[in-house]
Protein backbone atom coordinates (compact mmCIF):
# COMPACT_ATOMS: atom_id res chain seq x y z
CA UNK A 1 0.00 0.00 0.00
CA UNK A 2 1.32 3.24 -0.91
CA UNK A 3 0.78 6.29 1.43
CA UNK A 4 0.10 9.90 -0.52
CA UNK A 5 1.88 12.88 1.45
CA UNK A 6 -0.91 15.20 0.92
CA UNK A 7 1.43 18.51 0.95
CA UNK A 8 3.00 16.70 -2.00
CA UNK A 9 -0.26 15.60 -3.59
CA UNK A 10 0.36 17.05 -6.22
CA UNK A 11 3.56 17.86 -8.12
CA UNK A 12 5.38 17.39 -11.69
CA UNK A 13 4.92 13.91 -13.30
CA UNK A 14 8.53 14.26 -14.78
CA UNK A 15 7.83 14.82 -18.14
CA UNK A 16 10.47 17.26 -18.55
CA UNK A 17 9.72 19.55 -21.68
CA UNK A 18 6.41 18.36 -21.61
CA UNK A 19 6.08 20.19 -18.46
CA UNK A 20 3.34 18.97 -17.38
CA UNK A 21 2.26 19.55 -14.14
CA UNK A 22 -0.80 19.16 -11.77
CA UNK A 23 -2.10 22.18 -8.92
CA UNK A 24 -4.87 22.14 -6.37
CA UNK A 25 -6.68 24.88 -4.85
CA UNK A 26 -5.88 24.68 -0.97
CA UNK A 27 -7.16 28.45 -0.85
CA UNK A 28 -8.67 29.21 2.26
CA UNK A 29 -7.78 25.62 4.20
CA UNK A 30 -5.34 25.16 7.43
CA UNK A 31 -4.17 21.72 8.07
CA UNK A 32 -5.54 20.16 11.34
CA UNK A 33 -4.13 18.18 14.29
CA UNK A 34 -4.62 15.06 12.02
CA UNK A 35 -2.29 16.29 9.12
CA UNK A 36 -5.61 16.90 7.09
CA UNK A 37 -6.37 19.79 5.70
CA UNK A 38 -9.55 21.90 6.77
CA UNK A 39 -11.58 24.97 6.30
CA UNK A 40 -9.79 27.95 7.65
CA UNK A 41 -12.89 29.98 7.42
CA UNK A 42 -14.44 30.87 10.67
CA UNK A 43 -17.33 28.16 10.27
CA UNK A 44 -14.91 25.64 10.96
CA UNK A 45 -15.67 23.00 13.51
CA UNK A 46 -13.58 23.64 16.70
CA UNK A 47 -10.96 20.71 16.99
CA UNK A 48 -9.90 18.89 20.14
CA UNK A 49 -8.16 15.76 21.33
CA UNK A 50 -10.40 12.99 22.15
CA UNK A 51 -9.30 12.33 25.74
CA UNK A 52 -10.35 15.78 26.41
CA UNK A 53 -14.28 14.93 25.35
CA UNK A 54 -13.92 11.59 27.54
CA UNK A 55 -13.53 9.48 24.04
CA UNK A 56 -11.18 6.83 24.25
CA UNK A 57 -8.89 7.10 21.33
CA UNK A 58 -8.19 3.31 21.11
CA UNK A 59 -11.41 2.80 20.56
CA UNK A 60 -11.40 5.43 17.32
CA UNK A 61 -8.08 3.65 16.26
CA UNK A 62 -10.25 -0.05 16.17
CA UNK A 63 -12.88 1.33 14.45
CA UNK A 64 -10.43 2.74 11.24
CA UNK A 65 -8.04 -0.14 11.72
CA UNK A 66 -11.89 -2.06 11.59
CA UNK A 67 -13.20 -0.97 8.61
CA UNK A 68 -9.74 -1.59 7.09
CA UNK A 69 -9.70 -4.98 7.48
CA UNK A 70 -13.07 -5.81 6.67
CA UNK A 71 -12.27 -3.99 3.25
CA UNK A 72 -15.41 -1.57 3.43
CA UNK A 73 -14.01 0.85 1.18
CA UNK A 74 -14.89 3.68 3.44
CA UNK A 75 -13.58 7.27 2.05
CA UNK A 76 -13.83 9.34 4.80
CA UNK A 77 -15.06 9.14 8.71
CA UNK A 78 -15.37 12.28 11.31
CA UNK A 79 -16.38 11.94 15.24
CA UNK A 80 -17.59 15.15 16.97
CA UNK A 81 -18.00 14.79 21.36
CA UNK A 82 -19.52 17.83 22.63
CA UNK A 83 -19.19 19.40 19.60
CA UNK A 84 -15.70 19.59 19.03
CA UNK A 85 -14.06 16.95 15.95
CA UNK A 86 -11.83 14.44 17.84
CA UNK A 87 -10.95 12.16 14.90
CA UNK A 88 -10.97 12.94 11.11
CA UNK A 89 -9.58 11.09 8.43
CA UNK A 90 -9.54 10.65 4.73
CA UNK A 91 -8.25 7.50 2.77
CA UNK A 92 -6.11 9.19 -0.08
CA UNK A 93 -7.26 9.92 -2.58
CA UNK A 94 -9.95 11.12 -0.91
CA UNK A 95 -9.62 14.41 1.31
CA UNK A 96 -11.17 17.24 2.50
CA UNK A 97 -11.67 20.00 0.25
CA UNK A 98 -13.48 17.75 -2.08
CA UNK A 99 -17.59 17.47 -2.21
CA UNK A 100 -19.04 13.88 -2.16
CA UNK A 101 -21.87 12.52 -3.74
CA UNK A 102 -24.77 11.74 -0.88
CA UNK A 103 -26.94 9.91 -2.26
CA UNK A 104 -30.14 9.43 -0.35
CA UNK A 105 -28.25 11.44 2.56
CA UNK A 106 -29.94 13.98 0.28
CA UNK A 107 -33.45 13.23 1.38
CA UNK A 108 -32.85 14.46 5.40
CA UNK A 109 -31.51 17.58 3.47
CA UNK A 110 -34.77 17.62 1.90
CA UNK A 111 -37.01 16.86 4.71
CA UNK A 112 -34.90 19.98 6.37
CA UNK A 113 -36.46 22.02 3.66
CA UNK A 114 -40.17 20.72 4.62
CA UNK A 115 -39.38 21.89 8.00
CA UNK A 116 -38.85 25.07 7.48
CA UNK A 117 -41.12 25.73 5.04
CA UNK A 118 -43.51 24.74 7.53
CA UNK A 119 -42.41 26.79 10.64
CA UNK A 120 -43.02 29.79 7.61
CA UNK A 121 -46.60 28.60 7.59
CA UNK A 122 -46.00 27.64 3.46
CA UNK A 123 -48.11 24.09 3.79
CA UNK A 124 -48.62 21.56 6.83
CA UNK A 125 -47.85 18.01 6.73
CA UNK A 126 -51.86 17.13 6.20
CA UNK A 127 -52.11 18.75 3.08
CA UNK A 128 -52.81 16.84 0.59
CA UNK A 129 -49.87 15.94 -2.44
CA UNK A 130 -52.50 16.58 -5.28
CA UNK A 131 -53.80 19.94 -3.75
CA UNK A 132 -50.65 21.59 -5.25
CA UNK A 133 -50.14 20.32 -8.66
CA UNK A 134 -53.65 20.72 -10.32
CA UNK A 135 -52.47 21.34 -13.75
CA UNK A 136 -50.57 17.54 -13.36
CA UNK A 137 -53.20 15.58 -11.90
CA UNK A 138 -54.13 12.31 -14.48
CA UNK A 139 -57.59 12.02 -15.62
CA UNK A 140 -58.85 10.10 -12.90
CA UNK A 141 -58.16 10.77 -9.26
CA UNK A 142 -58.15 7.66 -7.25
CA UNK A 143 -58.96 7.70 -3.55
CA UNK A 144 -55.86 6.75 -2.44
CA UNK A 145 -53.87 9.33 -4.57
CA UNK A 146 -56.72 12.03 -3.35
CA UNK A 147 -55.29 11.06 -0.06
CA UNK A 148 -51.92 11.05 -0.29
CA UNK A 149 -50.91 13.62 2.43
CA UNK A 150 -47.26 15.42 2.64
CA UNK A 151 -46.33 13.50 5.72
CA UNK A 152 -47.23 10.39 3.83
CA UNK A 153 -44.48 11.37 1.35
CA UNK A 154 -42.31 11.88 4.59
CA UNK A 155 -42.72 8.77 6.44
CA UNK A 156 -42.23 6.51 2.82
CA UNK A 157 -46.08 5.58 3.32
CA UNK A 158 -47.40 7.13 -0.21
CA UNK A 159 -49.24 3.70 -0.56
CA UNK A 160 -47.41 2.74 -3.55
CA UNK A 161 -46.73 -1.08 -3.94
CA UNK A 162 -43.83 -0.27 -6.24
CA UNK A 163 -41.98 3.38 -6.14
CA UNK A 164 -42.42 5.08 -8.91
CA UNK A 165 -38.68 6.69 -9.77
CA UNK A 166 -37.22 4.24 -12.04
CA UNK A 167 -41.17 5.16 -14.42
CA UNK A 168 -39.70 8.63 -13.50
CA UNK A 169 -36.27 8.37 -14.61
CA UNK A 170 -36.93 6.81 -18.04
CA UNK A 171 -35.31 8.64 -21.07
CA UNK A 172 -38.01 10.50 -22.50
CA UNK A 173 -39.95 11.70 -19.20
CA UNK A 174 -39.74 15.14 -18.92
CA UNK A 175 -42.40 15.71 -16.72
CA UNK A 176 -41.46 13.75 -13.23
CA UNK A 177 -44.42 15.30 -11.56
CA UNK A 178 -47.13 13.85 -13.73
CA UNK A 179 -45.33 10.43 -13.63
CA UNK A 180 -45.34 9.97 -9.77
CA UNK A 181 -49.10 10.79 -9.93
CA UNK A 182 -49.88 8.79 -12.49
CA UNK A 183 -48.38 5.74 -10.70
CA UNK A 184 -51.03 3.59 -9.29
CA UNK A 185 -51.55 3.25 -5.20
CA UNK A 186 -52.20 0.78 -4.42
CA UNK A 187 -52.64 1.22 -0.63
CA UNK A 188 -54.36 3.27 1.68
CA UNK A 189 -51.52 6.08 2.47
CA UNK A 190 -49.91 5.98 5.92
CA UNK A 191 -50.52 2.54 5.99
CA UNK A 192 -47.85 0.75 4.17
CA UNK A 193 -43.88 1.47 3.83
CA UNK A 194 -41.91 1.44 1.01
CA UNK A 195 -38.68 3.38 0.28
CA UNK A 196 -39.67 5.86 -2.26
CA UNK A 197 -37.00 8.63 -3.67
CA UNK A 198 -40.09 9.66 -5.46
CA UNK A 199 -41.65 10.86 -2.76
CA UNK A 200 -38.70 12.83 -1.60
CA UNK A 201 -38.47 13.91 -4.98
CA UNK A 202 -42.23 15.31 -4.81
CA UNK A 203 -40.90 17.14 -1.15
CA UNK A 204 -38.31 18.68 -3.02
CA UNK A 205 -41.42 19.99 -5.77
CA UNK A 206 -43.21 21.21 -3.99
CA UNK A 207 -41.46 23.28 -1.94
CA UNK A 208 -39.55 24.87 -5.20
CA UNK A 209 -44.03 25.34 -6.00
CA UNK A 210 -44.05 27.09 -2.36
CA UNK A 211 -41.01 29.31 -2.49
CA UNK A 212 -40.15 29.92 -6.32
CA UNK A 213 -36.91 28.65 -5.38
CA UNK A 214 -35.04 24.92 -5.68
CA UNK A 215 -34.30 23.34 -2.75
CA UNK A 216 -30.76 23.96 -3.04
CA UNK A 217 -31.42 27.86 -3.63
CA UNK A 218 -33.97 27.62 -0.57
CA UNK A 219 -31.65 26.01 2.00
CA UNK A 220 -28.61 28.45 1.17
CA UNK A 221 -29.70 31.64 3.39
CA UNK A 222 -31.33 29.50 6.01
CA UNK A 223 -29.35 26.36 6.50
CA UNK A 224 -26.14 25.82 4.43
CA UNK A 225 -24.93 30.02 4.92
CA UNK A 226 -25.71 29.89 8.77
CA UNK A 227 -23.41 26.46 8.90
CA UNK A 228 -20.63 27.78 6.82
CA UNK A 229 -21.58 25.26 4.31
CA UNK A 230 -19.92 26.44 0.72
CA UNK A 231 -20.36 25.23 -2.66
CA UNK A 232 -23.16 22.67 -2.76
CA UNK A 233 -24.52 21.50 -5.75
CA UNK A 234 -27.70 19.26 -6.74
CA UNK A 235 -28.85 17.35 -9.53
CA UNK A 236 -32.02 18.48 -11.34
CA UNK A 237 -34.67 16.74 -13.38
CA UNK A 238 -35.59 18.07 -16.45
CA UNK A 239 -37.29 20.88 -15.04
CA UNK A 240 -34.61 22.44 -12.58
CA UNK A 241 -36.47 20.50 -9.78
CA UNK A 242 -33.26 19.44 -7.27
CA UNK A 243 -33.99 15.71 -7.47
CA UNK A 244 -34.62 15.84 -3.54
CA UNK A 245 -33.94 12.22 -2.93
CA UNK A 246 -30.43 11.90 -3.94
CA UNK A 247 -27.47 13.53 -5.64
CA UNK A 248 -26.47 16.30 -3.29
CA UNK A 249 -22.76 17.08 -2.91
CA UNK A 250 -21.35 18.34 0.21
CA UNK A 251 -17.94 17.66 2.15
CA UNK A 252 -17.46 15.30 5.23
CA UNK A 253 -17.72 18.20 7.68
CA UNK A 254 -20.53 20.00 6.21
CA UNK A 255 -22.29 16.45 6.89
CA UNK A 256 -20.71 16.52 10.72
CA UNK A 257 -22.48 20.67 10.73
CA UNK A 258 -25.68 19.22 9.80
CA UNK A 259 -25.94 16.22 12.51
CA UNK A 260 -24.33 18.84 14.99
CA UNK A 261 -27.70 21.18 14.06
CA UNK A 262 -29.86 18.06 14.62
CA UNK A 263 -27.97 17.17 17.79
CA UNK A 264 -28.82 20.54 19.05
CA UNK A 265 -32.36 20.40 18.36
CA UNK A 266 -31.89 22.70 15.52
CA UNK A 267 -30.04 25.94 17.24
CA UNK A 268 -26.62 26.79 15.66
CA UNK A 269 -24.33 29.20 17.43
CA UNK A 270 -27.43 30.68 19.57
CA UNK A 271 -29.41 31.15 16.96
CA UNK A 272 -32.80 28.91 15.63
CA UNK A 273 -32.25 27.26 12.59
CA UNK A 274 -34.94 24.74 13.12
CA UNK A 275 -37.82 23.80 15.09
CA UNK A 276 -37.57 21.78 17.76
CA UNK A 277 -40.96 20.50 17.12
CA UNK A 278 -39.97 19.45 13.51
CA UNK A 279 -36.44 17.65 14.67
CA UNK A 280 -38.61 15.38 17.36
CA UNK A 281 -40.97 14.48 15.04
CA UNK A 282 -38.59 14.23 12.03
CA UNK A 283 -36.24 11.66 14.11
CA UNK A 284 -38.71 9.64 16.28
CA UNK A 285 -40.23 6.68 14.55
CA UNK A 286 -43.32 7.34 12.60
CA UNK A 287 -43.76 4.23 11.06
CA UNK A 288 -42.24 0.77 11.27
CA UNK A 289 -39.74 0.54 8.22
CA UNK A 290 -38.32 -2.00 6.19
CA UNK A 291 -35.07 -3.50 5.07
CA UNK A 292 -31.38 -5.25 6.11
CA UNK A 293 -31.43 -8.78 6.32
CA UNK A 294 -31.04 -9.33 9.95
CA UNK A 295 -33.54 -10.61 12.60
CA UNK A 296 -34.68 -6.79 14.34
CA UNK A 297 -32.69 -6.56 17.25
CA UNK A 298 -29.03 -6.77 15.10
CA UNK A 299 -30.99 -4.42 12.08
CA UNK A 300 -30.42 -1.04 11.71
CA UNK A 301 -33.01 -0.89 8.84
CA UNK A 302 -36.18 -2.24 11.19
CA UNK A 303 -35.61 0.71 14.18
CA UNK A 304 -38.18 2.52 12.58
CA UNK A 305 -37.90 5.72 9.84
CA UNK A 306 -39.26 9.27 10.67
CA UNK A 307 -39.52 12.12 8.31
CA UNK A 308 -36.56 10.76 6.51
CA UNK A 309 -34.22 9.43 8.99
CA UNK A 310 -33.59 6.75 9.69
CA UNK A 311 -34.19 5.48 13.68
CA UNK A 312 -30.50 2.97 14.70
CA UNK A 313 -30.03 0.58 17.30
CA UNK A 314 -28.76 1.93 20.56
CA UNK A 315 -31.57 5.50 20.55
CA UNK A 316 -30.02 7.07 17.64
CA UNK A 317 -30.69 7.93 14.07
CA UNK A 318 -29.12 8.82 10.83
CA UNK A 319 -29.46 10.18 7.49
CA UNK A 320 -27.94 7.48 4.88
CA UNK A 321 -27.48 7.19 1.67
CA UNK A 322 -26.38 4.30 -0.81
CA UNK A 323 -23.18 2.66 -0.52
CA UNK A 324 -21.95 4.19 2.84
CA UNK A 325 -22.76 7.67 2.84
CA UNK A 326 -23.85 8.49 7.12
CA UNK A 327 -25.10 11.26 9.13
CA UNK A 328 -25.29 9.40 12.81
CA UNK A 329 -26.74 11.17 15.87
CA UNK A 330 -25.92 9.66 19.07
CA UNK A 331 -27.83 11.98 21.22
CA UNK A 332 -27.21 9.95 24.48
CA UNK A 333 -23.81 10.51 24.30
CA UNK A 334 -23.67 14.27 22.65
CA UNK A 335 -21.81 13.14 19.40
CA UNK A 336 -22.29 12.27 15.49
CA UNK A 337 -20.43 10.61 13.45
CA UNK A 338 -19.78 11.11 9.29
CA UNK A 339 -19.17 8.68 7.36
CA UNK A 340 -18.72 8.80 3.42
CA UNK A 341 -17.84 5.46 1.38
CA UNK A 342 -18.40 2.50 -1.47
CA UNK A 343 -19.34 -0.38 0.45
CA UNK A 344 -21.80 -3.21 -0.35
CA UNK A 345 -21.94 -3.83 2.91
CA UNK A 346 -23.53 -0.91 4.61
CA UNK A 347 -25.15 -2.66 7.89
CA UNK A 348 -20.84 -3.39 8.41
CA UNK A 349 -19.92 0.43 8.54
CA UNK A 350 -22.63 0.59 11.36
CA UNK A 351 -21.85 -2.75 13.39
CA UNK A 352 -18.11 -0.82 13.44
CA UNK A 353 -19.06 2.04 14.98
CA UNK A 354 -21.67 0.33 17.35
CA UNK A 355 -18.67 -2.10 17.98
CA UNK A 356 -15.65 0.42 18.43
CA UNK A 357 -17.06 4.38 18.69
CA UNK A 358 -19.63 3.57 21.01
CA UNK A 359 -17.16 1.99 23.50
CA UNK A 360 -14.73 4.94 23.02
CA UNK A 361 -17.97 7.40 23.78
CA UNK A 362 -18.93 5.75 27.02
CA UNK A 363 -15.11 5.89 28.11
CA UNK A 364 -14.11 2.38 27.60
CA UNK A 365 -10.33 1.90 27.95
CA UNK A 366 -9.48 5.94 28.26
CA UNK A 367 -6.58 7.47 30.08
CA UNK A 368 -5.58 10.63 30.66
CA UNK A 369 -2.09 10.92 28.76
CA UNK A 370 -2.01 13.02 26.12
CA UNK A 371 0.52 10.39 24.80
CA UNK A 372 -2.20 8.03 23.98
CA UNK A 373 -3.98 9.22 21.32
CA UNK A 374 -0.49 9.21 19.18
CA UNK A 375 -1.09 5.91 17.47
CA UNK A 376 -4.74 7.49 16.38
CA UNK A 377 -3.02 10.82 14.99
CA UNK A 378 -0.23 8.64 12.73
CA UNK A 379 -2.94 6.32 11.61
CA UNK A 380 -4.88 8.83 10.58
CA UNK A 381 -2.21 11.32 8.72
CA UNK A 382 -1.48 7.69 6.78
CA UNK A 383 -4.88 6.69 5.61
CA UNK A 384 -4.87 5.73 1.44
CA UNK A 385 -7.26 3.17 -0.08
CA UNK A 386 -5.49 0.03 -1.87
CA UNK A 387 -4.16 0.47 -5.25
CA UNK A 388 -2.59 -1.51 -7.71
CA UNK A 389 1.13 -1.37 -7.26
CA UNK A 390 3.13 -3.37 -9.58
CA UNK A 391 5.85 -2.53 -12.04
CA UNK A 392 6.46 1.37 -13.06
CA UNK A 393 7.85 0.92 -16.51
CA UNK A 394 7.96 -1.46 -18.91
CA UNK A 395 10.56 -2.28 -21.75
CA UNK A 396 7.62 -1.30 -24.64
CA UNK A 397 6.60 1.87 -22.41
CA UNK A 398 9.34 4.01 -24.70
CA UNK A 399 8.02 2.31 -27.71
CA UNK A 400 3.72 3.18 -27.55
CA UNK A 401 4.31 5.87 -25.74
CA UNK A 402 2.70 9.00 -28.17
CA UNK A 403 1.25 6.15 -30.33
CA UNK A 404 -2.10 6.99 -31.57
CA UNK A 405 -4.60 3.54 -32.35
CA UNK A 406 -8.41 3.85 -33.86
CA UNK A 407 -10.57 2.18 -33.18
CA UNK A 408 -13.22 0.10 -34.97
CA UNK A 409 -16.71 1.60 -34.88
CA UNK A 410 -18.57 1.03 -31.41
CA UNK A 411 -21.23 1.42 -29.33
CA UNK A 412 -19.32 3.76 -27.05
CA UNK A 413 -18.52 6.14 -30.07
CA UNK A 414 -14.86 5.92 -29.21
CA UNK A 415 -12.20 7.19 -32.02
CA UNK A 416 -8.49 6.48 -31.18
CA UNK A 417 -6.55 6.46 -27.62
CA UNK A 418 -3.05 7.68 -26.87
CA UNK A 419 -0.84 6.83 -23.44
CA UNK A 420 2.15 8.87 -23.41
CA UNK A 421 4.67 8.10 -20.19
CA UNK A 422 7.10 10.41 -18.95
CA UNK A 423 9.06 9.02 -15.77
CA UNK A 424 6.80 9.34 -13.19
CA UNK A 425 3.55 9.48 -14.89
CA UNK A 426 1.53 8.60 -17.66
CA UNK A 427 -1.27 10.39 -19.80
CA UNK A 428 -4.20 8.59 -21.35
CA UNK A 429 -6.14 10.67 -23.75
CA UNK A 430 -9.23 9.49 -25.84
CA UNK A 431 -11.07 11.09 -28.38
CA UNK A 432 -15.09 10.22 -28.73
CA UNK A 433 -18.06 11.82 -30.85
CA UNK A 434 -17.43 14.52 -28.11
CA UNK A 435 -14.63 15.83 -28.25
CA UNK A 436 -10.71 14.94 -26.60
CA UNK A 437 -10.26 13.95 -22.93
CA UNK A 438 -7.68 12.63 -20.87
CA UNK A 439 -6.71 11.29 -17.38
CA UNK A 440 -3.51 12.19 -15.59
CA UNK A 441 -1.78 9.26 -13.52
CA UNK A 442 0.63 8.61 -11.22
CA UNK A 443 2.65 5.56 -11.95
CA UNK A 444 2.27 3.74 -8.38
CA UNK A 445 1.02 6.63 -7.11
CA UNK A 446 -1.90 8.81 -7.17
CA UNK A 447 -2.14 12.50 -9.09
CA UNK A 448 -5.14 14.59 -8.75
CA UNK A 449 -7.03 16.72 -11.45
CA UNK A 450 -9.57 17.15 -13.89
CA UNK A 451 -11.25 15.55 -16.56
CA UNK A 452 -13.85 16.43 -19.21
CA UNK A 453 -14.74 12.42 -19.89
CA UNK A 454 -18.57 12.77 -20.26
CA UNK A 455 -20.88 10.73 -18.84
CA UNK A 456 -22.64 9.17 -22.19
CA UNK A 457 -21.60 6.77 -23.51
CA UNK A 458 -18.47 5.82 -21.63
CA UNK A 459 -20.80 6.08 -18.36
CA UNK A 460 -17.56 7.03 -16.56
CA UNK A 461 -19.35 9.22 -13.76
CA UNK A 462 -21.93 7.59 -12.01
CA UNK A 463 -23.34 11.11 -10.52
CA UNK A 464 -23.44 13.87 -12.76
CA UNK A 465 -23.84 17.28 -11.84
CA UNK A 466 -25.96 19.56 -14.24
CA UNK A 467 -23.91 21.92 -15.98
CA UNK A 468 -20.62 20.41 -14.61
CA UNK A 469 -17.98 20.45 -17.11
CA UNK A 470 -15.40 18.92 -15.41
CA UNK A 471 -14.82 16.59 -12.99
CA UNK A 472 -12.13 15.74 -10.10
CA UNK A 473 -10.12 12.70 -10.66
CA UNK A 474 -7.34 11.13 -9.20
CA UNK A 475 -5.01 8.23 -11.20
CA UNK A 476 -2.59 5.96 -10.66
CA UNK A 477 -1.37 3.13 -13.05
CA UNK A 478 1.01 0.42 -13.15
CA UNK A 479 2.02 -2.53 -15.06
CA UNK A 480 0.68 -5.68 -14.19
CA UNK A 481 2.88 -7.23 -17.23
CA UNK A 482 5.06 -6.08 -19.47
CA UNK A 483 2.40 -5.26 -22.19
CA UNK A 484 -0.77 -4.24 -19.64
CA UNK A 485 -1.09 -1.15 -17.94
CA UNK A 486 -4.09 -1.10 -15.51
CA UNK A 487 -4.79 2.37 -14.07
CA UNK A 488 -7.11 3.06 -11.39
CA UNK A 489 -9.30 6.40 -11.94
CA UNK A 490 -10.96 7.54 -8.72
CA UNK A 491 -14.07 10.32 -9.38
CA UNK A 492 -13.39 12.24 -5.77
CA UNK A 493 -16.64 13.84 -5.68
CA UNK A 494 -18.29 10.78 -6.22
CA UNK A 495 -18.05 7.16 -4.62
CA UNK A 496 -17.09 5.59 -7.75
CA UNK A 497 -14.35 4.72 -9.45
CA UNK A 498 -12.82 2.81 -12.74
CA UNK A 499 -10.39 0.09 -13.83
CA UNK A 500 -9.05 0.76 -16.78
CA UNK A 501 -7.02 -1.66 -18.44
CA UNK A 502 -4.70 -1.55 -21.50
CA UNK A 503 -3.58 -4.78 -23.44
CA UNK A 504 -0.40 -4.00 -26.32
CA UNK A 505 -0.17 -6.18 -28.84
CA UNK A 506 2.33 -5.42 -31.77
CA UNK A 507 0.23 -3.03 -33.05
CA UNK A 508 -2.87 -3.08 -31.81
CA UNK A 509 -4.51 -1.85 -28.35
CA UNK A 510 -7.21 -3.19 -26.20
CA UNK A 511 -9.07 -1.23 -23.52
CA UNK A 512 -10.98 -2.55 -21.13
CA UNK A 513 -13.42 -0.72 -18.86
CA UNK A 514 -14.29 -1.71 -15.38
CA UNK A 515 -16.96 0.24 -13.15
CA UNK A 516 -16.71 -0.38 -9.27
CA UNK A 517 -20.21 -0.84 -8.99
CA UNK A 518 -19.22 -4.14 -11.37
CA UNK A 519 -16.66 -4.89 -8.82
CA UNK A 520 -18.85 -4.13 -6.09
CA UNK A 521 -22.03 -6.36 -7.35
CA UNK A 522 -19.57 -9.16 -8.71
CA UNK A 523 -21.11 -8.40 -12.11
CA UNK A 524 -19.74 -8.32 -16.20
CA UNK A 525 -19.62 -4.88 -16.75
CA UNK A 526 -21.20 -4.29 -20.08
CA UNK A 527 -19.28 -2.17 -21.77
CA UNK A 528 -17.41 -3.77 -24.70
CA UNK A 529 -13.62 -3.65 -25.07
CA UNK A 530 -12.33 -1.35 -27.61
CA UNK A 531 -10.53 -2.67 -30.31
CA UNK A 532 -7.75 -0.66 -31.48
CA UNK A 533 -4.71 -0.39 -34.31
CA UNK A 534 -1.48 1.66 -34.38
CA UNK A 535 -2.60 4.61 -37.05
CA UNK A 536 0.51 6.73 -36.73
CA UNK A 537 3.56 7.36 -34.25
CA UNK A 538 3.30 10.90 -32.75
CA UNK A 539 6.44 12.37 -32.16
CA UNK A 540 6.76 12.74 -28.66
CA UNK A 541 8.24 11.92 -25.23
CA UNK A 542 9.72 8.80 -24.77
CA UNK A 543 10.52 8.01 -21.36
Amino acid sequence: MLNLDRRQFLKQLGFGAAGISIATATTGWATSDWGNLIPSRSAKLPRSLPATQGVASGGLLDFVNAIEKENLNVHSMMVLRHGQVVAEGWWAPYAPQFKHTLYSLSKSFTSTAVGMAVAEGKLTVEDKVISFFKADLPATISDNLAAMRVKDLLTMTTGHDKEPTPNMRMDGNKNWIKVFLAHPVDHKPGTHFVYNSGATYMLSAIVQKLSGQPVLAYLKPRLFDPLGIEGADWEVDPNGINTGGWGLRLRTEDIAKFGQLYLKKGVWNGKRLISEAWIADATRSQVQSAGGKREAEENDWLQGYGYQFWRCRHDAYRGDGAYGQYCIVLPDQDAVVAVTSETSDMQAVLDAVWNHILPALQGAGLSADKATSAPLAQKLKSLTLPMPVMESTSPIASKISGNTYAFADNSQKAKSASLTFGKDGCIFKLHDDQGNHQVTCGLNRWVEGDTTFSTLPLKLVMTPVPGETKTRVAGSGTWSDPNTFMMTWRFIETAHYETVTCRFGADTLAVEFESSLAKLTKTKDKRPVLEGKLEREVVGVKG
